[in-house]
């Protein structure tokens, strides 16, 4: 079997990491082509005979990987795009598999200026129309990909996405907690989000149940794992609101970019995990933080219910009196955090990495011997 793979987004962040495990867990059982740039691929390959790295600078969204990769991609059984910019032009592959994690640009389109809104309703149409199979992340996924695409139901496979367990919950070594807690001025005590900053990840309603609490929560301060400079909203008006109050300034903290090493020490330091987003494909911050045994505070919106069952509390987005709530009674409630955090982490084994890898070879399997 002949995998060609676009790996350009290798270094990106939820394809990246997809992307990522995909990778270690390959061991030579067939020959791999990975189109993209050799100095993030090849330290990732490093010991595996079957690949070869076709190298290109191309980015993506552009006309130049419309008119390349015809050229680039070489004769294969499958060929498969980790995302929904898929070749327009016919290539040299016997299947085309797709992955599409969401349709968050056909959901939530208002948001997007009209060259964005043109781009992605083509290309996630042609993505569909084009494949052999499109593969998504989640249950909820498969319902937004029907609702918004002309897609055949038939053609979709649901491959949850994974998490390394030992790595979130290993013993941290009280040191580099130490020196994360000093590099990024933390507090002994903190709530944590983790999320890029568009509007989706729902960022105003946490930040306006924090001003709730400003009476009841003095030991806390609120973490978010991203650049404050980036904060987008659909509300223009919150950054000025955080910037002249006081409260809000002292409370919350930008950590600007995040290594994954922090990112796993940031999980273990803090008190509690809270994530408002209103629209997700999986999620995978939460599963992260249940698998580091912290507990989880989560939006009852999109696929998070799903990737999270019953291990975490729930809150309404949408309402930041409810977020507010939850959040003093998970703080107050130490007797159940135990409870959630051992089902936390159980649940978070249910999710592996090698399940999602075996199930991409599964698939390309029985595309071939259709």
């Amino acid at each position: 079997m002949e995998i060609c793979v676009d790996a350009r987004m290798v270094h990106n962040s939820g394809i990246g990491t997809v992307l990522l495990n995909f990778l270690e867990n390959f061991n030579d059982e067939f020959s791999l082509a990975l189109i993209g740039s050799e100095r993030y691929l090849l330290p990732l390959v490093k010991g595996k005979s079957k690949v070869i790295i076709i190298n290109t600078e191309i980015g993506i969204y552009t006309i130049s990987e419309q008119i390349a990769f015809p050229w680039l991609i070489p004769s294969c059984d499958i060929f498969w795009s980790p995302h929904y910019n898929v070749p327009l032009l016919p290539i040299r592959a016997r299947k085309r598999v797709v992955t599409i994690h969401d349709v968050y640009h056909l959901a939530f389109r208002q948001t997007l200026d009209r060259v964005q809104q043109l781009y992605s309703s083509m290309f996630i149409n042609q993505a569909v129309s084009r494949s052999n199979c499109v593969v998504t992340v989640s249950d909820f996924s498969k319902s937004e990909i029907i609702k918004h695409t002309s897609v055949n139901p038939e053609l979709i496979e649901v491959f949850h996405n994974g998490v390394d367990v030992n790595l979130f919950h290993e013993i941290r070594d009280s040191v580099l907690l130490l020196r994360t807690r000093e590099k990024y001025k933390l507090p002994d005590r903190f709530i944590l989000c983790v999320g890029n900053v568009k509007p989706h990840k729902n960022l105003k309603q946490l930040i306006l149940a924090v001003k709730i609490l400003q009476n009841s929560i003095h030991d806390y301060k609120l973490v978010i794992v991203g650049k404050k400079e980036g904060f987008r909203t659909n509300d223009p008006i919150l950054l000025e609101m955080i910037n002249n109050d006081p409260f809000l300034t002292d409370r919350i903290i930008f950590t600007g970019y995040v290594s994954n090493e922090d990112l796993v020490n940031l999980y273990n330091l803090a008190s509690l995990f809270v994530f408002p987003s209103i629209y997700e494909g999986f999620g995978l911050p939460p599963l992260e933080a249940m698998a580091s045994g912290c507990p989880t505070l989560v939006s009852n919106a999109a696929s998070i219910p799903e990737v999270c069952g019953d291990s975490a509390r729930y809150f309404d987005p949408n309402d930041p009196n409810d977020i507010a709530v939850r959040i003093e009674d998970a703080l107050s409630d130490t007797d159940n955090n135990q409870y959630y955090i051992e089902k936390g982490i159980n649940r978070a084994y249910s999710f592996s990495w090698k399940k999602n890898y075996r199930q991409h070879i599964e698939l390309f399997n029985k595309l071939l011997s259709l």
